[in-house]
Order: C-alpha cells, then sequence, then structure tokens
C-alpha cells in the first residue's frame, strides 16, 4: 500500500509542476546559429576511391551537376591524395554541363595524415 501512496505522491507533483506556468522565452536573446556556408559536404571512402567505384563516380558527376545548378559563383574543394585528383576532377567534370550558367573553380586540397578524402560545394568568397 505503500507504494500506491509514493504513486500517488509523484503522480500529484508531476500534475502540479506540469501545470505550473512556464516563464515567457525573451526572443531577442535567442540567437540563431549561423548557416553553413557550404551547400553539399561528403567524404570519400578510400576503398572506394581504390577500386574507382562506379558508384563514386556517379555520385561524383551528380555533385558536378549540383554545384553547376548553383545561381551564385560556387567552389567545388576536392580533399585527397595527388595521385587521385585526375580521376576525382574528371568524375565531377562529367557532371558539369558544357554550357552552365555559374561560374564554377574547382579546387584541389592535398589531404594530410589522417585526414579524410571529400568533396565540398560551397559559395565562392566574396563571389
Amino acid at each position: 500500500m505503500k507504494w500506491a501512496a509514493s504513486l500517488f505522491a509523484i503522480a500529484v507533483a508531476l500534475a502540479v509542476t506540469g501545470c505550473a506556468p512556464m516563464p515567457a522565452a525573451n526572443t531577442a536573446q535567442i540567437e540563431k546559429p549561423a548557416a553553413s556556408a557550404e551547400i553539399i559536404r561528403f567524404e570519400i571512402p578510400a576503398d572506394a576511391l581504390g577500386a574507382r567505384d562506379p558508384q563514386l563516380t556517379a555520385i561524383l558527376a551528380k555533385a558536378g551537376a549540383l554545384a553547376a545548378a548553383q545561381k551564385q559563383p560556387t567552389t567545388i574543394l576536392v580533399t585527397a591524395l595527388a595521385q587521385d585528383f585526375p580521376y576525382l576532377n574528371q568524375a565531377i567534370w562529367k557532371g558539369i554541363p558544357a554550357r552552365h550558367a555559374v561560374k564554377l573553380s574547382l579546387e584541389n586540397l592535398t589531404a594530410g595524415a589522417r585526414q579524410p578524402y571529400s568533396v565540398s560545394i560551397k559559395p565562392t568568397q566574396g563571389g
């Protein structure tokens, strides 16, 4: 019977606190998080890159098409080992239509030790 009284006490406590008025939020103090400047960023699995996986090639082409579809000048940043840039760059350019309206920049960044291979698409700084 003690458990019933305890359960009742907990239920009453929850009901009372659940009905307590909540203080109004001051919207002037709430800061919105800064929007990410990146349009998309994804990591490239090393095994897919090493195997020149057809699915990876298709994803890279879609990334190129996405960059070309932007309304502002766009930068594609590829982070990988230097020996992989020709394959990655070619796969990305395959997705970019010959006549695209936006100015595109493709930049290569050599990956450091333990740095993941990645592709990042973002608006060009100052563009």
